[in-house]
């Protein structure tokens, strides 16, 4: 079973598990730090592995595309107009949009470098912005996912983490340019909710999600 049929069979309980305390405290954190890093969502904006929604939301972001159709018809119920599809095949025409953000999205493409790529290309000439949301492999919360997916964890066992440095090498392949990092999520994945809230500029070592901007 591929990643966007393992999400697709729970989008449900994926969605759910936001309402729930901790995921609230930690969706809560996750949105200030993309704030952080973009405080101006405005314009057109896609989202892209926009899942059910919540970020795309949150942020007043209206488009989204997704590989799996539950997924999208919780989005829908979120008013963002959605697309089927594979970010490394975007069915947008180029210079179609003022930024993209891709949450969580780059570690469970087939092809990472080819997403970037794709984002860059429908990101309008000289101002688009990408935002990308990520949980990086060499801090405390990706090597706690790391070592969930080797015990069979349904999500993160299909995906593959990247460091911060990783994901601006890819950016800089397909011609973007790193303009801010945020961070948070600095308590380890077992802190109470309430532990999770600070959001900081800038990189660091402690941190379990990164929101990096990108300008075209």
């Amino acid at each position: 079973m591929n990643s966007a049929a393992v999400f697709d069979e729970r989008a449900e309980a994926y969605d759910n598990w936001y309402d729930i305390p901790r995921g609230r405290a930690i969706f809560d954190a996750e949105l200030a730090c993309l704030r952080c890093a973009n405080p101006d969502y405005g314009g057109r904006w896609l989202e892209v592995g926009v899942g059910t929604g919540r970020f795309a939301e949150a942020l007043g972001i209206e488009a989204g595309l997704d590989p799996a159709p539950n997924m999208l018809a919780k989005a829908v119920s979120r008013h963002i107009t959605i697309q089927a599809g594979r970010a490394e095949s975007l069915p947008y025409r180029t210079g179609s949009f003022d930024g993209v953000l891709m949450a969580f999205t780059l570690c469970f493409v087939d092809d990472a470098q080819e997403a970037v790529v794709e984002c860059a290309r429908v990101l309008k000439a000289d101002k688009g912005q990408l935002v990308l949301g990520m949980v990086p492999a060499d801090g405390p919360w990706g090597r706690q996912y790391h070592r969930e997916a080797g015990a069979g964890h349904p999500f993160y066992s299909r995906a593959r983490f990247y460091t911060v440095d990783e994901v601006i090498a890819l950016a800089g392949g397909a011609g973007l340019k790193l303009e801010k990092i945020c961070s948070s999520l600095f308590g380890g994945p077992e802190s109470a909710p309430e532990a999770l809230a600070d959001c900081r500029e800038g990189r660091f070592a402690d941190a379990g999600f990164a929101a990096l901007a990108f300008s075209a």
